[in-house]
């Protein structure tokens, strides 16, 4: 059987850290403020928004949630994202996504301040992410793949690598960041041939194909290191990740569980993407 890394243990490692930069900024009077900014109320929106409240007020970083009509035109949400921009109190900016069909994100993508944008949304920070410039915020969930790779001391020189799924969320910037630990990397997706056969080549594979269960035991290698980022629901409907976890964790050395891996240290990157962005707003980074 696999040893499971647990991202519980990770984000406890992260609180610690966070709660020591947190009192530094605190005691010359910055509290780190995350605005998060939501049209509507979409299920996952909401749950992700709870998680997100949570983690970060239990380290003492305020939030602030503005919550707008979905029927809100694109010039309306402009005006409100420079008014954000413009706040000296808010550090960070987090807009839910996808917005509403009548929004064009393209155009929010250039309006957001590359300073409080603490999920790469900005194409600066994507730009940064490709480049491997750590001036940057990276996307919470890749950034959550590379802290538990480093939490649980994974070596990923040298390593053969597959990321599964080429999304600019996730699979992209995964691959980038990997390369920039010198990790050789292949990216799979829908119209890759021989896939499993790819897969069961990798000594570290990440699956972010957004598909339940899709990675089965066919998929793995003998002692592979197998990171599930997916958030789904299974034929049952329990939530499951991209990965068939009984059958992977049969074969791998170390597989990440869902829930209670990746997720779990996704929200405390995007704590600490505000906390950062305080400390660089108050001139202590």
């Amino acid at each position: 059987m696999a040893v499971v890394l647990k991202g519980s243990d990770v984000a406890k490692a992260m609180k610690e850290k966070m709660s020591a930069d947190i009192e530094q900024l605190k005691a010359k009077g910055i509290t780190p403020h995350l605005g998060i900014m939501r049209l509507g109320e979409r299920p996952d929106d909401l749950a992700y928004e709870r998680s997100a409240v949570k983690k970060c007020e239990s380290i003492g970083i305020k939030c602030t949630v503005f919550q707008y009509p979905v029927e809100m035109t694109q010039q309306e949400l402009i005006d409100e994202m420079k008014r954000l921009n413009g706040d000296p109190s808010i550090h960070g900016i987090l807009l839910f996504r996808p917005l509403p069909k009548h929004i064009d994100e393209n155009v929010m993508k250039h309006v957001i301040d590359p300073g409080k944008d603490v999920d790469c949304f900005s194409p600066v920070n994507v730009a940064k992410v490709f480049e491997g410039d750590n001036t940057g915020f990276a996307p919470c969930t890749p950034e959550a793949v590379m802290e538990i790779l480093d939490f649980y001391k994974i070596p990923i020189e040298g390593k053969n690598i597959v990321v599964v799924g080429r999304s600019m969320v996730v699979g992209k910037p995964a691959a980038m960041m990997l390369i920039k630990k010198n990790g050789t990397v292949t990216i799979c997706h829908t119209r890759t041939r021989n896939i499993e056969k790819i897969c069961r080549e990798a000594e570290i594979l990440v699956a972010a194909a957004g598909k339940a269960e899709m990675i089965t035991g066919d998929f793995i290698g003998d002692g592979a290191v197998v990171v599930d980022v997916g958030i789904n629901m299974n034929a049952e409907g329990n939530l499951c990740g991209d990965v068939n976890y009984a059958e992977a964790s049969e074969k791998a050395g170390y597989i990440t569980p869902v829930p209670g891996g990746v997720g779990t240290v996704t929200t405390s990157i995007l704590a600490r993407h505000v906390v950062d962005a305080a400390k660089k707003a108050g001139g202590l980074s």
